[in-house]
């Protein structure tokens, strides 16, 4: 897989989806032959306690050859960025889309069919996108210290809308930060995810904190000296590579050695069924398929370095199973993954996700990604945080939270 935070390849929310668990209903699997309409209602709700909050929408778009493209302030407008002549050169029209005050009326706007998209939120200030030859956009970054956003206080939710489905989810992969809820009308009823309570990202860094070591080092504070966002340690590392140094190689030792005796047996939960591994000679084994190497824990928290990255789409699935029981720390109890996973064995090794843990303690409804493959799960669990649907009615998205 290629990381989620790949901004010039596909949809985030459907790359993870389709390679960590392909079914109906993924993006790019359709649910059912469809039609959406050419635009999204989407209502914007400020619940931050301040009254200058401002939502931006990116993506790419499907019917101009996935060209990028935002939404200009008034919430409906297309804006194609043309390609500059060199890097780092501002938008040239405004695409600041200003909601109204906090607890009031929510700013409905309409969002065309997109890929990759994301609602991204600032509270206080406006953000600053910048375009790169190609064109590309520059996004917001929490970890280059000489971004224009570096103390501004932002988040984002993440949607594919095409003419079969859409869907969306909320992400904690890169960091925590704004709590961003998701409601969705559908003709079946309305699908919630309720995201962080009031107070969740203190309550995150607090916890971050009491954990100690490099986990402490992932809270970021503004400029207030208050917690302004906490970093996920794979953003963390790509940031600073001494962190976590050799943090999860006892686990991950002891896995290799448990699965040198022991079958390791996988369930793609699509058209290749259950394949089954061992290690030997070093190489974790899945004989007519393929095999990896023994990973590092920079390629465990970000499941975006070898061996995680494979060639072909059964080895892609293998790929994201493992990449999550190894997250979970849940190799050495469970030998059938992910079909005996039990949410309540993960993150129990003394060396583990933490802040994949903390996170999922933190949110009411534990929904939400913590790490790029963590919408693995055993059928008929949800862990992802999303909204979905082939007749989707009007999605509201809510920033800050009431409760």
């Amino acid at each position: 897989m290629i990381t989620r935070r790949n901004f010039l390849g596909a949809s985030a929310a459907a790359l993870v989806t389709t390679l960590g668990r392909p079914s109906a209903g993924s993006p790019g699997i359709p649910l059912a032959a469809a039609d959406t309409p050419g635009t999204l209602t989407v209502a914007l709700a400020n619940e931050t306690g301040s009254d200058t909050v401002y939502a931006y929408v990116t993506g790419q778009d499907p019917s101009n050859g996935n060209a990028w493209m935002l939404l200009r302030a008034d919430g409906r407008t297309v804006y194609h960025p043309p390609s500059p002549p060199a890097p780092g050169a501002p938008l040239d029209v405004d695409c600041a889309i200003a909601l109204g005050g906090t607890g009031g009326p929510a700013r409905t706007i309409a969002v065309p069919h997109l890929v990759g998209g994301r609602i991204w939120f600032s509270v206080g200030k406006k953000l600053t996108f910048l375009v790169n030859p190609g064109p590309a956009i520059v996004m917001p970054s929490a970890t280059n210290r000489s971004d224009p956003n570096i103390d501004v206080s932002w988040g984002f939710c993440e949607l594919t809308y095409d003419t079969t489905q859409l869907y969306a989810n909320i992400s904690f992969v890169d960091l925590v930060s704004l709590p961003i809820a998701l409601s969705l009308e559908t003709p079946q009823g309305t699908q919630v995810v309720r995201g962080l309570p009031r107070g969740g990202l203190d309550t995150v860094c607090g916890a971050l904190r009491a954990q100690g070591g490099d986990w402490a080092k992932l809270v970021v504070n503004g400029p207030d000296d208050r917690p302004l966002r906490a970093l996920s340690p794979n953003q963390a590392i790509a940031a600073d590579g001494s962190l976590f140094a050799g943090y999860l190689d006892g686990y991950i030792d002891a896995v290799w050695q448990h699965y040198a005796g022991t079958d390791l047996v996988i369930d793609t939960q699509s058209g290749w069924g259950t394949v089954t591994g061992r290690v030997s000679n070093g190489t974790l084994t899945f004989p007519g398929v393929g095999g990896f190497a023994k990973p590092s824990t920079p390629a465990v928290f970000s499941c975006s370095q070898p061996p995680f990255t494979t060639g072909n789409d059964e080895m892609g699935n293998l790929s994201a199973r493992l990449a999550a029981a190894f997250n979970r720390t849940t190799l050495l109890v469970n030998a059938r993954q992910p079909t005996g996973e039990n949410p309540a064995t993960f993150y129990r090794e003394p060396a583990t996700n933490h802040y994949a843990r903390i996170v999922h303690a933190t949110l009411p409804d534990g929904l939400g990604y913590a790490f790029p493959y963590d919408d693995v799960h055993p059928d008929g669990v949800d862990f992802e945080g999303k909204v979905q649907s082939a007749q989707p009615g009007t999605l509201t998205v809510t920033v800050g939270s009431p409760h």
